[in-house]
């Protein structure tokens, strides 16, 4: 053990490298690929900026804040990727702004959803005798079983206080992880049972999970109504970026912690992983960032909501069909 424990690069077991010392390292590839890098992530933060203009130039309130929001998402995680890539250090409070940042996204995207419908008050009248259908993702898409649940002011505000919750308590307990962490009682890279992290982040999760229900409970019930304005590859875009940043960060994570991805002085194996996941991440928040752009730069007018064939409405039908046979035959 003594002999393997002296073959192992020192630096592949300290801290992450200061930000001059990454610089320093930069051979011709390197300099080309983190040059890139930063050209996408400015990019992706000047589209956005231009979009906020337009958004605020042609959409009424409260409509516009939320779709600055929303489309907000991929911009800051490019920029703050491209942050973490080049002071490697930092990625603690980058990871932090990101994640804090996609909790309120979460939020937003409901309540976008009930702006595209006209509002709260239209949404409910246009729901009436409607029902919403729970056995959804990510907690119960499993269950079909579930009953429906009506659809009213009550439940309504429970969906909301459901992603608003994590609105809160996310940007809450990443202050906490960065005090604790700061104290040497919280470690990312560090999973064991007397660490905070192993605490924390299950915890995280949890409410990640109930963040996420109403939003997909919300979106199956409008998805046939909001088509007409692109409510699917939208939602889509907003998943994407869901699964980029949190699970691929996740699975990148693990393969470093567990040696998988390997070392590469001056970055250890966890620095090098964090690396890696922020250079997929800026290419990725680019990508997205440029169609989320074609998606929401259209004419914002009012979709009119008009009662679907469903069974709630089916009943009537008949019996006004019924009439009007009736007064034929008559």
């Amino acid at each position: 053990m003594d002999d393997l424990n002296g073959t192992i690069d020192p630096r592949c077991l300290a801290d992450p490298p200061m930000a001059m010392d990454v610089i320093n390292q930069l051979d011709m590839f390197g300099i080309a690929l983190y040059s890139i890098l930063t050209f996408m992530a400015t990019a992706s933060l000047l589209l956005y900026s231009e979009q906020c203009a337009y958004v605020y130039k042609n959409v009424p309130y409260p409509k516009k804040t939320n779709i600055v929001w929303v489309t907000g998402a991929a911009p800051v995680i490019s920029t703050m990727s491209c942050l973490g890539m080049w002071i490697p250090r930092s990625t603690m409070f980058t990871d932090m702004t990101s994640n804090s940042y996609f909790a309120v996204v979460i939020y937003k995207i409901l309540i976008l959803m009930l702006e595209e419908c006209g509002g709260e008050e239209a949404f409910l009248r246009y729901s009436v005798k409607k029902t919403f259908w729970i056995s959804t993702g990510p907690c119960c898409c499993c269950c079909p079983c579930l009953p429906r649940v009506p659809i009213t002011r009550r439940v309504l505000f429970l969906l909301k206080l459901g992603s608003l919750q994590y609105a809160i308590m996310k940007p809450a307990l990443s202050v906490l992880s960065v005090i604790l962490w700061t104290n040497g009682i919280y470690d990312p890279n560090d999973l064991s049972i007397t660490r905070a992290t192993i605490w924390i982040n299950p915890f995280v999760g949890v409410l990640t999970i109930i963040s996420l229900w109403p939003v997909g409970i919300m979106f199956m019930h409008i998805q046939k109504t909001l088509r007409s304005i692109k409510i699917i590859p939208k939602y889509a875009m907003y998943q994407l970026v869901l699964v980029l940043s949190q699970l691929q960060s996740a699975i990148i994570n693990i393969l470093s912690l567990n040696g998988i991805i390997a070392c590469s002085p001056p970055f250890s194996s966890p620095a090098r992983g964090s690396m890696l996941s922020q250079q997929l991440m800026i290419i990725e928040m680019f990508i997205i960032t440029m169609v989320t752009r074609t998606l929401y730069r259209r004419s914002y007018e009012p979709v009119k909501l008009e009662p679907k064939e469903s069974e709630n409405n089916l009943d009537v039908k008949l019996s006004l069909n019924s009439a009007l046979d009736e007064e034929h035959a008559a």
